[in-house]
């Protein structure tokens, strides 16, 4: 397959942002995106030569998949894995939708709501105070999971990922059912 270098017109900042470990969204890297739709299997191509995996997500997103993660990284996506599981068990509780979780306004208000009901299980994970909820987003939000708009979060097409593995678990563990933390097992 012969690649013409000269179309990829935004090589540079898709490889600079996806090889940061961060997720391009549609939503919020519109330019990008739509250059990689465009030339989608010239990018594919070129980055698997390059040794990296491409995921393109329709829902919207898209990374490189990699099995290599510091520990940074890992201790992140551990924290956020739990924080956003939280999360939608607590939006799931109150009635709402998880497959619209990209309408969640995440404030000051609601993550102190989190820290209240399951500050025990986030202890657990060695998050040990209310600020340490708005720094996983923080970080969260450099690595393309969500943005920062209006003073307070908002959940992007990459939590999809998340969303994905919970169901999966939630029917590997118990088919039919929710995932269910419950703190007073803990």
């Amino acid at each position: 397959m012969s690649i013409n270098l000269n179309a990829l017109s935004q090589l540079q900042e898709l490889f600079k942002k996806l090889g940061s470990g961060a997720h391009l969204n549609r939503l919020t890297d519109t330019e990008l995106w739509v250059e990689l739709e465009n030339h989608q299997t010239d990018y594919d191509a070129l980055f698997s030569a390059l040794g990296f995996a491409l995921v393109v997500d329709g829902r919207g997103f898209a990374y490189f998949k990699s099995d290599q993660a510091s520990s940074y990284t890992g201790k992140l996506t551990r924290r956020l894995a739990l924080l956003l599981m939280l999360l939608f068990e607590y939006q799931a509780d109150q009635g709402l939708h998880l497959f619209q979780f990209q309408q969640w306004r995440i404030d000051a208000v609601l993550l102190d709501t989190l820290w209240q009901r399951y500050h025990v299980v986030l202890e657990a994970e060695e998050i040990t105070q209310p600020q340490m909820l708005k720094e996983i987003f923080d970080s969260a939000a450099r690595i393309g999971f969500l943005i920062v708009s209006d003073g307070a979060y908002w959940l992007l097409p990459a939590v999809h990922r998340y969303l994905d593995l919970f169901e999966e678990l939630a029917g590997t563990e118990r088919p039919g059912q929710p995932i269910e933390v419950m703190e007073d097992t803990l």
